[in-house]
């Protein structure tokens, strides 16, 4: 009889270990055999919204917003084993929505010192014979902090919104443009790392593509889409903001108003300050940041805090829907609309 219950005592604790949830997610998600990313069979050829919607869900971006932001990343700092595993994991969503390669791999290596560091670079041929000489580039940075001030035990900076965020809106565009194939110019998308280092990584890729010479049209770079702001305001806004009419026409473009003017922009530098800097500089043409977080509307930049559970789903997919259409009208006009002005 003792030897009965004993063997009962084992079996009962062996059950319950067994269904303890493990909260740090060591592995990422099969993104081959995920159903939300895999509902369009056919090309989708024009855009409606309901065929947008087929492609883009809120499964699928919070699927790769949890990953991103998850613990086994360790903050994503550049350098780091955690960075890796975010770029191995937008290699692999690249391969499976046959997003090529633009160098000879996924990767634009560079140093920082003594730190290796990579942005990762998919390329999507454009399909007009001749405006795909031209390119678009859509920009985020996968790269943060790694640790910041410890908070109940946690130490590790997630970058949930900073800007794992920005990543799986170029992601979850990728696979629009690569299933619709409506993009008359080329495209690359491209996520950068040593952001957090005085922007090293979206500086290296833009020397490297002046060298190239290549004929860019316009960049823009989204920084921080994870949470609403006010509903009196506009839904987004954009840095730099009177140096194009980029706002102008991709609301234009949009057929409604996504992009507005953000006073305090000026006054924090946040132009000079993200990923669409050095592109500015280097081929001074319209190349912007798109946030919409104004500072005001989540408590957690450079935080512990800043992690997954706190991103509003519902307003990154409406906001990711509603760019679609701006995004295609930006890269499929027969001549170049978008301009820099004259301030």
């Amino acid at each position: 009889m003792k030897n009965l219950i004993k063997a009962l005592l084992i079996l009962m604790v062996l059950v319950s270990c067994s269904t303890i949830k493990n909260t740090k997610q060591s592995k990422p998600p099969k993104i081959s055999n995920n159903k939300a990313v895999e509902q369009v069979k056919s090309i989708v050829v024009p855009y409606t919204l309901e065929n947008v919607k087929q492609i883009i869900s809120k499964e699928s971006i919070k699927m790769h917003l949890d990953y991103l932001a998850s613990d086994a990343l360790e903050g994503r700092n550049t350098g780091t084993k955690g960075i890796e595993k975010a770029a191995v994991y937008i290699e692999e969503f690249f391969k499976k929505y046959n997003i090529k390669p633009y160098f000879k791999t996924y990767r634009d290596s560079f140093n920082v010192k003594e730190i290796d560091g990579y942005n990762v670079v998919g390329y999507l041929e454009g399909n007009d014979p001749k405006l795909k000489n031209e390119f678009v580039i859509l920009g985020a940075h996968y790269d943060h902090i790694g640790t910041a001030k410890e908070v109940n035990g946690d130490s590790i900076a997630n970058g949930a919104n900073d800007d794992a965020s920005g990543t799986v809106a170029v992601m979850e565009w990728a696979k629009y443009f690569s299933k619709t194939k409506t993009n008359k110019r080329s495209v690359l998308f491209t996520l950068y790392s040593a952001e957090e280092m005085e922007l090293k990584g979206s500086g290296h890729l833009a020397e490297r593509l002046k060298k190239d010479d290549i004929d860019l049209y316009t960049m823009i770079n989204f920084e921080m889409i994870g949470v609403p702001r006010a509903e009196s305001e506009i839904m987004a806004y954009m840095t730099g903001y009177g140096k194009s009419n980029m706002a102008k026409k991709l609301n234009e473009y949009g057929e409604t108003e996504i992009i507005g003017f953000f006073p305090k922009a000026k006054e924090f530098n946040l132009f000079q300050r993200s990923d669409n800097y050095p592109f500015y500089n280097a081929f001074n043409v319209p190349a912007h940041a798109i946030s919409t977080f104004d500072f005001t509307n989540f408590d957690y930049y450079h935080h512990v805090d800043d992690e997954a559970d706190k991103m509003d789903y519902d307003h990154m997919l409406s906001f990711i829907i509603k760019m679609a259409p701006a995004l295609e009208g930006m890269i499929n006009t027969p001549t170049k609309e978008i301009k820099m002005n004259d301030e």
